[in-house]
């Protein structure tokens, strides 16, 4: 396949452990990958250590909180590379504290960063899916979106938004051609996740009826799987991918 036959995918967040096992899973699947950064050093040292793996990946800076910000790495992109044709809403920071605690400029943070991030990209690329007919917009969301957990008022609120707006933004753009979903991954082995104390990570294990973390890999499967032609019939779903923690 040509390079000019082959869909364009943005992942947003593309320098942490899940956007990397989805960057590699999408251009192992035949996808032109575009990265979204935000912190250069760490972005070029990513790219590179890829590079040497065989991936070859081109990576844009945006503050995904800013729509401006997004704006100008999309047209950048579409200049550069080509038009966006699947977009991944990856990016998400946590600044977890009890809610009677929470300052404003946390719950700020999180709302901007995981929420609003998924307005500005998705804005910016709507339109160009619109007149292609075909798009494909996957929104990471999280278990805790789901359920609820202590401490995370802000980012349970942001992960919870995600799944109102992709299904609304599914029922607007299904006769076109484009695609709405939303991924609730669980406790997944990052290296995020990894770092925590291990009597604290056995303890989240202990209820997971699985009996372990899920693999970056395992959800990036999903997204290669949601952004194929194989998932046309796939829309407005919230997709859980959580060892069984929590059902319903």
């Amino acid at each position: 396949m040509s390079n000019s036959d082959k869909r364009i995918v943005l992942v947003t967040g593309a320098t942490g452990g899940l956007g990397t096992a989805m960057c590699k899973k999408l251009y192992d699947d035949g996808y032109i990958v575009v990265a979204n950064y935000r912190s250069e050093e760490k972005a070029i040292e990513w790219k590179n250590k890829l590079h040497e793996e065989g991936y070859d990946i081109a990576i844009y800076y945006a503050d995904v909180a800013d729509y401006d910000s997004c704006g100008a790495m999309i047209s950048k992109i579409a200049e550069e590379i080509g038009h966006v044709d699947v977009l991944v809403n990856n990016a998400g920071i946590t600044k977890d504290g009890a809610f009677r605690k929470m300052s404003y400029e946390n719950w700020k943070a999180v709302i901007s960063t995981n929420l609003d991030s998924v307005f500005n990209c998705t804005r910016h690329v709507i339109n160009h899916m619109i007149e292609n007919n075909f798009g494909r917009i996957i929104n990471i969301s999280s278990v805790n979106g789901q359920r609820g957990q202590f401490g995370q008022a802000n980012y349970s609120a942001a992960k919870a938004g995600m799944h109102g707006f992709t299904k609304t933004l599914a029922m607007e753009v299904a006769s076109k051609g484009v695609t709405v979903n939303t991924i609730s991954p669980g406790y997944i082995g990052t290296d995020m996740v990894m770092a925590v104390k291990e009597e604290i990570r056995n303890q989240i294990i202990a209820q997971i009826p699985l009996g372990r973390l899920g693999g970056t890999e395992e959800v990036a499967y999903l997204v290669s799987f949601l952004a194929s032609e194989h998932a046309n019939f796939i829309t407005g779903a919230n997709l859980s991918i959580n060892g069984g923690q929590h059902v319903y």
